[in-house]
């Protein structure tokens, strides 16, 4: 199962430039000034409801999702959610292979969150 949820993006992992975050934690670091906030999800499920604040870039959308986060300041930390998990780890992935250094993951996703 370990090697399954590896493979295919399933399984959180904390690394140097991603950590997860719990829900109370995640809380309080967005309360921050100037915080990049984004929820991976989809617009029809951004629209059903969000955290305050965040912008929506939907993951699945590959090419708008890469220049998005391009125009983003990488030194910067960035908050990411998604509806469990899996898509904001995938994501994450994807911004540490663009220069990201300081990503936090909600754990759990805003199912979590609610």
């Amino acid at each position: 199962m370990t090697l399954f949820s590896t493979l295919f993006g399933a399984r959180a992992q904390d690394t140097d430039q991603i950590k997860i975050l719990t829900p109370q934690e995640f809380g309080q670091e967005i309360t921050r000034p100037n915080v990049q906030l984004v929820d991976v999800r989809t617009p029809r499920e951004f629209g059903a409801g969000h955290i305050t604040k965040a912008v929506n870039i939907d993951w699945h959308q590959k090419q708008r999702f890469i220049e998005q986060f391009s125009r983003m300041d990488k030194n910067k930390p960035i908050y990411l959610y998604c509806r469990s998990g899996a898509r904001s780890q995938q994501a994450a992935r994807q911004l540490v292979s663009m220069g990201f250094a300081k990503i936090y993951d909600l754990r759990g996703g805003f199912l979590r969150w609610k």
